[in-house]
């Protein structure tokens, strides 16, 4: 199938669709597109998908929307690519969010790899998800403040890295600002998240915080 048939047949999908190169340059951007993010395709082919877009992660943190880097992070070559979740700006100047799962196509004739993005609208959905979370971080917190100090004793101790990341959150630090002021990587930074969780028996940052608060972790 050569690129101009790609384009085409992606012109009659239900879902906003757009390509871009391993650069990410958008090569295509479907009516759905269109609508759905408030870009026309004459304004956007040919940029940079990151200019467009504006994306950020669950984290909050720089997530390139498109391109090599994207892919780099989720495919091995021969498994698909797992869907993930962008917040990124629409033409009108809103944030919304959108899933996105990604169909690599490769040039037989200029060997050129193209990524095929297709995105839905998840912003409500995030909504209900943020509610249902922060109502049961409230309900864990009302719980724990019942229960012996003693229960909740880390597994091991924090590491002098890991009080940092915990006394940032606490201090109100976004994971972006976190992670450039400790000069760590965004996956570094879930990572030390994840740590402390498994270390303190806590399934949120929120309640990471909250529970080391409680126990002095971070004075």
């Amino acid at each position: 199938m050569l690129e101009s048939e790609l384009f085409a047949l992606l012109e009659h999908t239900a879902d906003a669709a757009y390509t871009v190169t391993s650069d990410g340059e958008i090569c295509s951007w479907n009516a759905a597109a269109e609508r759905l993010l408030g870009h026309p395709a004459a304004d956007v082919l040919r940029r940079n998908i990151d200019s467009v877009l504006d994306a950020r992660d669950a984290l909050g943190t720089d997530a390139l929307a498109g391109g090599l880097e994207a892919a780099a992070r989720h495919w091995d070559g021969e498994a698909g690519i797992p869907n993930f979740d962008l917040e990124v700006s629409t033409k009108p100047g809103a944030r919304i969010w959108i899933n996105v799962s990604t169909i690599v196509f490769d040039n037989p004739r200029t060997g050129r790899r193209l990524f095929v993005r297709l995105a839905r609208d998840m912003t409500e959905r995030r909504r209900r998800e943020a509610l249902v979370t922060r109502m049961s971080d409230l309900a864990r917190q009302v719980a724990a403040l019942a229960e012996p100090l003693s229960v909740h004793a880390p597994v091991e101790p924090l590491s002098d890295q890991e009080r940092r990341i915990l006394a940032s959150f606490a201090r109100g630090s976004t994971a972006a600002s976190i992670a450039r002021k400790l000069q760590i990587s965004p996956q570094t930074l879930r990572n030390h998240l994840h740590h402390i969780n498994r270390k303190l028996r806590t399934h949120s940052r929120l309640e990471a915080v909250t529970h080391a608060q409680r126990r002095g972790l971070l004075d």
